[in-house]
């Protein structure tokens, strides 16, 4: 079937003899997994969406009884779920401080002429969750040199030069960053020298 536009084929739920069955929106991935285990009949639904030009789920069809059943085990174990919930957050915000704090020691070892404490800053921005910046990249992950090094040309880029001015008196940024190039060489090398 091809997926890249709407079906003209689709049907409705009468027609697909689907009308029996409830609609359970998506957002509730312990809901949506138990009444699928539980359902002898599921129907994934979709809506098209024209500025993505493709399908997206919107949530499943399940028979009444699976729907009750997968409620109740859920009401059953939600405090454990929750508890588990939030143990994992923690453990993804220590891994995430983790990383910061090795992300910035590699700076500081790589550029020991940097201001105090402005390691912490570039970690800080360049790591940011959900950015994708440099500092989510696989490489930088693995502290890989290069991505380090690009964490902080892009830092010096925006606090030690007029690169943000420029681009806001219209210049585009790769004229900007040809501009601002010198400058930024200069502060690289003096943060590579031991101060």
């Amino acid at each position: 079937m091809d997926y890249s536009r709407p079906h003209k084929g689709a049907l409705c739920l009468v027609c697909a003899d689907l009308d029996h069955l409830l609609f359970l929106p998506s957002g509730n991935t312990a809901l949506t997994r138990r009444a699928r285990k539980h359902s002898t009949l599921v129907a994934v639904v979709l809506k098209w969406s024209s500025p993505r030009k493709r399908y997206e789920r919107q949530g499943l069809l399940v028979d009444e009884k699976a729907l009750t059943m997968a409620e109740e085990e859920c009401l059953a174990d939600e405090d454990a779920r929750a508890r588990r919930k939030e143990r994992a957050a923690i453990k993804r915000r220590e891994i995430d401080q983790k990383y910061l704090a090795a992300f910035a020691m590699k700076i500081r070892k790589l550029f020991p002429g940097i201001p105090e404490k402005r390691e912490i800053t570039i970690a800080e921005h360049a790591c940011l969750k959900y950015s994708g910046r440099v500092g989510r990249s696989a490489a930088a992950k693995e502290l890989d040199q290069e991505a380090v090094k690009l964490a902080v040309i892009a830092h010096i880029r925006h606090t030690e030069t007029n690169y943000d001015e420029l681009l806001w008196l219209q210049h585009d940024r790769y004229s900007a960053r040809r501009i601002v190039d010198q400058k930024v060489t200069e502060v690289f090398n003096n943060w590579k020298q031991p101060r």
